[in-house]
């Protein structure tokens, strides 16, 4: 009988933004890192590479390159009216004290040469979260908006682009998970717009 473990981990998993001093073991991070591992790649190319950053002053550095750059993308006019209201409503701003606050940064990189090495990474991404969730991890999807800066910091090889940088450890903030959509509301039957009908179920 299955017990639906991975929905469940799924359904847990949130992103976090603040972080606790506490300490976490790198075997649990090299655990999500194996994960991550498995997924698929166009070709088996296998274009991804991390680098996990404990130094305390090289995460001060970091911080402090993105929050430069993040300064000017939040200040920009260019930014479309509800992307901002949905950072104001979240207290989402140019500050990234996570970067710091966080135990662990794993930055992931991608071989831009590879056959679709952007979309296989951010699959070993998604597997990667669900891992260190399962370990009881917190983790979150940042993607700074000067990542060729960092990445020439970490001394990265050209031909590798920064995807993201996600900071893991334990939760400092009591966050909420933000509304998923039902299956009846992303899933259609034969064509677009197929309703479900007696097929759709809840998962128990």
């Amino acid at each position: 009988m299955w017990n639906n473990f991975l929905l469940k981990i799924a359904t847990s998993r949130k992103s976090t933004r603040k972080y606790s001093s506490e300490p976490v073991s790198l075997d649990n991070i090299l655990y999500a890192i194996q994960v991550a591992l498995q997924a698929p790649s166009g070709a088996n190319r296998q274009p991804w590479r991390f680098i996990l950053v404990m130094d305390g002053e090289l995460k001060h550095e970091l911080r402090e390159i993105s929050e430069e750059w993040e300064r000017k993308f939040h200040d920009s006019r260019t930014l479309p009216r509800w992307f901002k209201e949905w950072l104001h409503e979240r207290n989402i701003s140019w500050q990234k004290p996570f970067l710091e606050e966080a135990p662990i940064l794993i930055v992931v990189l991608t071989d831009r040469k590879a056959p679709y090495g952007r979309e296989s990474t951010w699959l070993a991404i998604g597997y990667l979260l669900l891992a260190l969730e399962e370990r009881g991890l917190a983790s979150l999807t940042y993607t700074p908006s000067n990542p060729h800066v960092i990445a020439r910091r970490l001394g990265v090889p050209d031909n590798y682009t920064l995807e993201a940088i996600i900071p893991v450890g334990k939760s400092g903030e009591a966050a909420e998970k933000e509304p998923r959509l039902k299956p009846s509301d992303a899933v259609y039957l034969d064509k677009w717009g197929g309703k479900l009908g007696s097929i759709n179920h809840k998962f128990t």
